[in-house]
């Protein structure tokens, strides 16, 4: 944890997930998912993917996956439920990514209190992030 925000909690930054560099070499996120499950990454793009093709419940499932990956990578980085967790940090954006999709896919599937929370969520943990996944 490097970092504070406004209240004094320190920013929470993941370490490198090696699944991310597999993706950008192209390697099906399946594949990824498959062989790196704790990669929130592999889940992310897999959720985007399947919001792409409107395939909302495949995209919530995914999500789900890869925020609960996330959440567990989070607390072995010592996060302890707040603070802040930067856009600009490249390895927290699997666990962003994946919140990001989530508040999506569960506004498409009518779970208006899920999408909300993730949402406030994502804007709670990174404003950046929350700007650029359009949240």
């Amino acid at each position: 944890m490097i970092g504070n925000d406004l209240l004094g909690i320190p920013e929470t930054l993941l370490p490198v997930d090696p699944a991310a560099a597999k993706l950008e070499e192209g390697v099906d996120p399946r594949q990824v998912a498959a062989a790196a499950p704790t990669s929130s990454m592999a889940w992310a793009v897999l959720a985007e993917d399947a919001l792409e093709d409107g395939l909302d419940v495949e995209a919530y499932a995914f999500a789900r996956t890869g925020y609960h990956r996330g959440l567990d990578s989070l607390r072995k980085a010592g996060w302890r439920g707040q603070g802040p967790v930067p856009w600009s940090h490249e390895p927290n954006r699997g666990f962003l990514r994946s919140l990001g999709a989530l508040s999506k896919a569960a506004e498409r599937i009518g779970e208006t209190e899920e999408e909300r929370r993730c949402a406030d969520f994502l804007r709670a943990s990174s404003a950046d992030a929350a700007r650029e996944l359009n949240l």
